[in-house]
């Protein structure tokens, strides 16, 4: 048994394919399957039902991929503990984002990262929260930085900022010269939301429950809208389709010319930003550089978190 063949059946369990499993190996598809071939005769078990369509885990199979990604990490952890013995922060850190932070984050903590730890260079992966959560289990990312809530995964935790939550008008609406809005007359309004998936989306419903039943029927053509990005739902609002809640930091530093920015009146929604790691990963340095560097940050209009 070698750490190679660990490697392949949890890109195989990973994956639910063979052919993707070995591209993401980098290796062929015949090298790959004759490594698992041979551990499967090695333990005397079948790890894997082979199907048409999809391969999947069988029971025992599944209780061996979870100790396997436990002997990898393990490995792993003897390199990091070896670099730390000479550089603490030395080699890249992979750090993923969910789509809602990362174009407003990144730019900014990126050069930061660059000047102030040159030895660490972040390896990024913007997706969705759930996604991001299975490769922090899988150990394809280090850390993550997500919106709370999500399921409780065991994983520690780092709170950044709290992040108020603002309405997005066309210049031309009612809503463009107030000061402030309560979210209680975002219920006339036609709301253009993000699709599902994005977490963000679910805690704008939370925000106006009432547009979480359109998302179903014909009459939310009338009522909703679901965008791909929130860029994307700004250039609509900008056009005049109807309105929608961003998260402050996606709100331009420049006055936009059709488009108007304002404040929720209290209590004002926010969504918790926090930096989320597995436990048994020991690169303690590198997490609290990247939670330094997230703090010197401009982030203007939000709170920022130090607990």
């Amino acid at each position: 048994m070698t750490l190679t063949e660990l490697r392949y059946i949890v890109a195989v369990a990973r994956e639910r394919h063979f052919g993707r499993a070995a591209e993401a190996c980098h290796v062929s598809q015949p090298t790959l399957s004759v490594a698992i071939k041979k551990l499967e005769e090695e333990l005397d078990v079948k790890l894997f039902e082979r199907g048409a369509a999809e391969v999947s885990v069988t029971p025992l199979g599944a209780d061996i991929v979870r100790q396997a990604q436990s002997v990898l990490e393990q490995a792993s952890a003897i390199k990091d503990i070896a670099k730390r013995g000479k550089d603490p922060l030395a080699g890249a850190l992979r750090l993923g984002i969910i789509y809602t932070i990362g174009p407003y984050l990144l730019p900014e903590l990126v050069k930061r990262v660059i000047e102030d730890y040159p030895q660490m260079p972040l390896m990024l992966q913007e997706n969705f929260t759930v996604k991001l959560l299975e490769m922090l289990r899988t150990g394809e990312l280090d850390c993550a930085i997500l919106a709370e809530p999500f399921p409780d995964t065991g994983l520690a935790l780092a709170p950044l900022y709290d992040e108020p939550f603002m309405i997005a008008a066309p210049c031309n609406h009612a809503f463009a010269g107030r000061a402030q809005i309560t979210a209680e007359e975002l219920k006339s309004e036609t709301m253009l939301l993000l699709g599902a998936g994005h977490c963000f989306r679910d805690q704008v419903l939370e925000v106006c429950p009432e547009f979480s039943r359109f998302s179903s029927d014909a009459e939310g053509i009338r009522k909703s809208f679901e965008g791909s990005s929130l860029e994307t739902i700004k250039h609509m609002v900008a056009s005049g389709m109807g309105v929608t809640v961003v998260p402050t930091l996606s709100v331009p530093k420049e006055p936009q010319p059709h488009l108007r920015f304002i404040p929720f009146a209290a209590p004002v929604p926010t969504r918790r930003v926090v930096l989320a790691w597995r436990r048994t990963f020991t690169r303690f340095e590198a997490i609290a550089a990247l939670r330094n560097a997230v703090h010197a940050c401009s982030l203007d209009g939000v709170t920022r978190l130090n607990t």
